[in-house]
């Protein structure tokens, strides 16, 4: 059976022995503590829920309200991540706590695994060696995502009691960081390539996402971008032991196909989803009003759409753009398209049938009293919706079985531009086998938007291109914060589009007033009721 309806919700239960005899007895009716780990099964059954455990579309979503890419005034099923983006927050704030939680009951889970899973001997020695290899791998994600919100946080590289979790204090940061990467190292080390998994196996954890989160994680450091290099060529030049990887024929088709977002190779690691068995439905709450949805609660900003470049290649505020702010949507890189639903956009339905979208107050010329935009409270307080993600075989409510992309080849092919252009090795020869892809794949078609440029900000270009290749998936928050520019993106206005007050930021929709301090906000509070809990815990500057 493939692994994607191998995952269960069932829970690990370790039953307590009850009865006259020797308390060290295993009973032959049933499973314990004792023998839990004896049957294959439940060791297959405890290594699913670890996956399970890893990461959530709450979490793959809403953290884009964090950033610049959107906004969302409903936030309250995802912990408030408005609040954390107005700067209105204390460390009693439920997304920190629901967020710490998470990881470190994923951790729990893995622990619990690599100490237990030894007593199994019915499984064969390589098996158990690819599954404590899977493990680890998690373990690494749960340790590097605590890392990146609150710095230095306790390092958990064992099963700890009850007791020891009130007393233990935080590790550095630093500390962590190795434990990741040598955890990630030991990981790609015994884990098969993709292309080794039986096709049952398909969406485990492979080598080649070993060594894919190991150089995300060191890109995030800024100063190690010689070892994010060389992690990135393995990939990119020895696909015969890591893995054959590279990028899907279409965009959008990543995102709405299911056999394209299931089965190319440019998926490194995602979260598996199953229809009508384990699928994920905040889809019902992206997609405009008038194709079924039930509200908005997340919603592109305006600053999103303006770093989607012409297909000239240059920024909309470049000159010679060619960009027209009346008329702001053509010529505009084919990701926009496939990523953000704007005023009079054509949106194609399941069926093959399209409908034009009226967003704008007005623009609609059989009914110009109705609109997309705040219809009744409920529509887009930035006037934008998505389109990335829609699934044309959801079920009801938009419940979908789409995997979501956790790690895709596309960004081993911007972290090695990143890299490069880092220590000031960003030459053709790069640009042509990173950035001039991407493109290509996008759409682009006109020599100066392929080709490497001639001037102009090559780290900005980077960036932007990174920025609109990724929309939605959850990276904006972590760029914009190890480029240490949140106080310059994250301060001021977010922004809808141009259907407000001229006399108002020229137009342009006041979605939310947002702060961060620098001084504190690059790193998050530790959860007040941690702090109570556990007294040799501290808390983070300025909280």
């Amino acid at each position: 059976m493939n692994l994607l309806k191998k995952i269960s919700s069932l829970c690990l239960v370790l039953l307590t022995v009850v009865g006259c005899g020797p308390l060290d007895i295993a009973p032959v009716d049933r499973f314990t503590e004792l023998n839990f780990w004896t049957s294959g099964e439940n060791v297959n059954n405890a290594l699913n829920n670890i996956y399970s455990g890893m990461y959530n579309s709450t979490l793959y979503f809403y953290n884009e309200a964090l950033s610049d890419n959107a906004y969302t005034a409903q936030g309250s099923a995802a912990g408030n991540p408005e609040a954390i983006a107005s700067g209105s927050f204390t460390s009693t704030l439920p997304k920190f706590q629901n967020d710490w939680s998470f990881y470190y009951s994923g951790i729990k889970s893995c622990n619990i695994f690599l100490t237990n899973v030894d007593q199994n001997t019915t499984l064969p020695a390589e098996t158990l060696a690819r599954m404590k290899g899977e493990v680890r791998f998690v373990r690494a994600w749960h340790h590097f995502n605590l890392m990146k919100w609150y710095g230095d946080v306790p390092l958990l590289d064992r099963n700890i009691s009850p007791d020891e979790a009130k007393t233990i204090a935080r590790s550095p940061r630093a500390t962590v960081l190795k434990f990741v990467t040598d955890e990630l190292t030991a990981a790609a080390a015994v884990l098969p390539s993709r292309d080794a998994y039986a096709p049952a196996d398909n969406g485990r954890i492979t080598k080649g996402a070993a060594i894919a989160l190991q150089a995300r994680a060191l890109l995030y450091e800024g100063n190690r971008m010689a070892e994010v290099v060389t992690l990135c060529e393995q990939l990119m030049n020895d696909q015969t032991t890591n893995g054959q990887y590279g990028l899907a024929a279409n965009y959008g088709d990543l995102f709405s196909s299911p056999t394209v977002n299931k089965t190319s190779n440019e998926s490194m690691l995602a979260l598996q989803y199953v229809p009508g068995l384990r699928t994920w439905s905040e889809f019902f709450d992206f997609a405009p009003r008038s194709v079924g949805a039930r509200t908005n609660s997340l919603a592109p900003t305006q600053e999103l759409v303006n770093d989607y470049i012409m297909l000239n290649g240059k920024a909309i505020s470049e000159t010679g753009s060619g960009y027209v702010e009346s008329n702001p949507y053509v010529n505009r890189d084919p990701r926009l398209t496939a990523t953000v639903v704007y005023d009079q956009y054509l949106w194609r339905n399941a069926d093959g049938t399209t409908q034009t979208i009226y967003i704008r107050p007005g623009s609609d010329p059989v009914r110009p009293a109705l609109n997309e935009y705040a219809l009744n409270g409920q529509g887009s307080p930035t006037g934008y919706y998505w389109r990335k993600y829609y699934d044309p075989n959801s079920l009801a409510n938009f419940a979908s079985g789409l995997n979501l992309h956790l790690i895709r080849y596309a960004e081993v092919l911007l972290m090695y531009a990143e890299a490069k252009q880092s220590l000031g090795q960003m030459t053709a020869d790069v640009w042509d086998k990173t950035i001039r892809p991407l493109r290509q794949r996008a759409g682009f078609t006109d020599a100066a938007a392929l080709n490497f440029p001639t001037g102009g900000d090559l780290t900005q270009i980077i960036r932007r291109e990174r920025r609109t290749e990724f929309a939605m998936e959850g990276l904006r928050i972590d760029d914009i914060r190890r480029w240490r520019i949140a106080e310059t993106v994250l301060n001021g206005y977010a922004h809808g589009a141009k259907f407000g007050d001229p006399a108002v930021d020229n137009g342009y929709i006041r979605a939310q007033r947002r702060q961060f301090d620098p001084a504190k906000n690059y790193l998050w509070p530790l959860p007040a009721s941690e702090l109570n809990l556990n007294t040799s815990l501290t808390q983070n500057p300025g909280y």
